[in-house]
C-alpha cells in the first residue's frame, strides 16, 4: 500500500527511544521528513545515528515555553508540520501507599501537559492551513486502573478525553486527531513499570514479566515497530476518515466494547 507520506513533514516527540524512535524510523522509511525531540541531547545524538536524514531538537515539553520554541525550530528547519506524533513523557509508577499529591501533579506534567503544550499551538497552525494529523500514543492505563499506575493512568484518561474532544472541535478545519493505547510493549518504560509491580507484589521482576505476558491473550508483548506501523498508517491519507477515536493495541488483554 502506498501511504503517500513522501515529503510530509513530521514531528515526533519522545522520538529518541522506544515507540517514538520506532515511529520516526517507520515514517522516514515512507519518505517523510522527520524531526525528533527529547529532553536529552545525548539520547537525540544516539538516535540520529540510526535515523539518517532526521533532525533532532532538545526540549523539556513540560514547559509551555520550550514546547512552543520546539515547534518554531522544527518548522524553521523542515517547514510547516503536517503530522505530529506524540510519544514523549511517562509518569513514574508508584505503589499507592507511597503516593502524595505531588505524584499526581507530576504525572499530569509528565504525560498530559507534555502533550498538550505541543498540541495547543500546533493544532491552531494546522487549522489555519486546514490540514494536519495528530497521533497521540497514550496507554491503556487510562482505561483500566492499575494500583501502581494511578497518577499516570489518570493523566492518560485526561489525554484520551482531550484527544477525542479536540478531534471533534477541529474536524471541520481539516485536522484529524487519533489516539493509540498500547498495552505491554517491549520498551524501557515497561521494564521500569515491572520493577514497581514486582516491588508491590513482593515478587521478582522475571515473575512480574511472566504474569504480564500470561494476561495477554495473544501470548506476548508488542514490539515498538508494531505500534509504529499503525501510527504510520494513521498519519497517512489512507486513514483520511479516521479521527476522534482511541485505538487499543493490547493483544486483546481488555476485550471491551467502546
Amino acid at each position: 500500500m502506498q501511504l503517500d507520506l513522501s515529503g510530509k513533514r513530521v514531528l515526533v516527540t519522545g522520538g529518541s527511544k522506544g515507540i517514538g524512535f520506532a515511529c520516526a524510523a517507520s515514517l522516514l522509511s515512507e519518505g517523510a521528513e522527520v524531526a525528533i525531540c527529547s529532553r536529552s541531547q545525548a539520547n537525540i545524538d544516539r538516535a540520529l545515528k540510526a535515523l539518517p536524514g532526521a533532525i533532532g531538537l532538545a526540549a523539556d515539553l513540560t514547559s509551555e515555553e520550550e514546547a512552543l520554541a520546539l515547534i518554531d525550530k522544527a518548522e524553521a528547519a523542515v517547514g510547516p508540520i503536517d503530522v505530529l506524533v506524540n510519544c514523549a513523557g511517562a509518569a513514574r509508577r508508584t505503589p499507592p501507599q507511597d503516593l502524595s499529591p505531588s505524584h499526581w501533579r507530576a504525572a499530569m506534567d509528565a504525560k498530559y501537559f507534555s502533550y498538550l503544550n505541543v498540541i495547543d499551538p500546533l493544532i491552531k497552525r494546522m487549522a489555519e492551513r486546514r490540514s494536519g494529523v495528530i497521533v497521540n500514543v497514550i496507554g491503556s492505563g487510562g482505561k483500566v486502573a492499575s494500583p501502581v499506575h494511578l497518577p499516570g493512568g489518570a493523566a492518560n484518561a485526561a489525554l484520551m478525553l482531550a484527544t477525542v474532544g479536540l478531534a471533534s472541535a477541529y474536524a471541520a478545519s481539516g485536522v484529524r486527531i487519533v489516539g493509540i493505547n498500547p498495552g505491554g510493549t517491549e520498551t524501557e518504560r515497561v521494564s521500569e513499570g515491572l520493577k514497581a509491580e514486582a516491588s508491590l507484589r513482593g515478587v521478582s521482576e522475571q515473575t512480574a514479566l511472566e504474569r504480564l505476558v500470561q494476561q495477554i491473550p495473544i501470548g506476548r508483548m508488542a514490539t515498538p515497530e508494531e505500534i509504529a506501523n499503525v501510527v504510520t498508517f494513521l498519519s497517512s491519507s489512507k486513514a483520511s476518515y479516521v479521527t476522534g477515536v482511541i485505538i487499543g493495541m493490547d493483544g486483546a488483554s481488555h476485550p471491551i466494547v467502546i
